[in-house]
């Protein structure tokens, strides 16, 4: 005996989950050409975005209206991807690179302000 089921279309499952099946999933790497964005941040971000039918829940995100180019070695940027993963894996914090970069900045300035001479940035860039 034969038992027929109906499975529901595309259409049902992805209107379900707040994207419409007749608009096109975001492009990381072409929204990355446009922004100059590094393309697996702007995936990062996307994933967090809420959907467009939930609520916005308040965001911590702050908008960054100047920009810098930093040269760093490939065993520097290894280690940044090595602590961000630490930070996700372990931490929970799911943040991007130039995130973790502000934050450093922050904690280093904080540091000459508050110790001067006896900062770890002031120790450090003497050491070079």
């Amino acid at each position: 005996m034969s038992r027929r089921v109906s499975l529901p279309g595309a259409q049902e499952l992805f209107h379900s989950q707040g994207r419409p099946t007749d608009e096109p999933a975001p492009d990381p790497v072409a929204e990355s050409a446009r922004s100059g964005q590094p393309a697996e941040e702007l995936a990062e971000e996307q994933a967090d975005a809420p959907s467009p039918d939930e609520k916005p829940a308040t965001s911590r995100r702050v908008r960054h209206d100047e920009k810098i180019t930093v040269y760093v070695t490939s065993d520097e940027l290894m280690d940044l991807e090595r602590t961000r993963l630490v930070l996700r894996g372990d931490h929970r914090l799911a943040v991007d690179r130039g995130r973790i970069v502000r934050e450093a900045i922050h904690l280093a300035l904080e540091g000459v302000k508050d110790d001067g001479a006896a900062s770890a940035l002031v120790r450090r860039l003497r050491e070079q």
